[in-house]
């Protein structure tokens, strides 16, 4: 019997520079690398720079991948949390810093629902800074809650930001 395969779209975000050689951009760098080690990776998003949601201060690095996997989400999140912490990940702080943060945003299985991980992930459809890079590499991946292809999400998510009024 053979393993069954998922394709997962994953956003990478960092903020927290572990040295002066390890800063946010290049940690999404060596996530991407880790996460390579143990699954396909097929698309790579270019790494955007966002500012920071809740109490941090610090400037984000942001990017999403594509990825092939025979890990089912439960294994595909451990392995995820894993990459994290040997990243220097340390869960204190609920939107504070963070050297890396690694999330599920979809996968090929549609809905995934339990204590330890929802799929999609609750706050995507919100976020800019998660369908910007995301739209970069998977622009018609719909979303199975709302039936909206990213691209749509992200249109939307335009549209429903208010633009300052200019003179001229």
């Amino acid at each position: 019997m053979a393993d069954t395969t998922h394709l997962y779209a994953l956003t990478l975000g960092s903020n927290r520079p572990l040295s002066a050689r390890r800063a946010p951009a290049r940690l999404l760098d060596e996530a991407a690398t880790l996460i390579g080690e143990q699954a396909r990776v097929m698309a790579i998003s270019p790494t955007i720079l966002t500012p920071p949601l809740g109490p941090s201060l610090r400037v984000f690095a942001n990017g999403a991948m594509l990825i092939e996997s025979v890990l089912p989400p439960l294994a595909m999140l451990a392995f995820l949390q894993s990459i994290e912490r040997r990243l220097g990940r340390r869960r204190h702080r609920r939107w504070g810093a963070r050297s890396i943060d690694i999330d599920i945003i979809l996968w090929s299985g549609g809905t995934w629902r339990d204590r330890a991980l929802t799929i999609p992930h609750a706050a995507c459809r919100d976020r800019s800074f998660v369908l910007t890079p995301l739209i970069a590499i998977a622009p018609g991946w719909r979303d199975p809650v709302t039936g909206l292809a990213v691209r749509h999400l992200h249109a939307r998510l335009q549209k429903a930001t208010p633009k300052r009024a200019t003179r001229g």
